[in-house]
């Protein structure tokens, strides 16, 4: 899972493999498989930083 940071300041836990879009309008969208979509503070390219950082954390275990 990764942390993101909802527009009001929650932070919440998300999973990677869940995404399917992650697309800056200028507010960072991410919509998920399941056609949820989340508003996150964090840019386009935090958010790819954010999943390379995890699924590099899981392949070094």
């Amino acid at each position: 899972m990764i942390e993101v940071t909802k527009l009001n300041g929650v932070k919440i836990l998300v999973n990677p493999h869940l995404f399917e879009v992650v697309e800056e309008t200028p507010d960072t969208v991410i919509t998920l498989t399941t056609g949820k979509k989340i508003i996150v503070k964090e840019s386009r390219q935090e958010i790819k930083n954010l999943v390379k950082s995890y699924r590099k954390g899981i392949f070094a275990e």
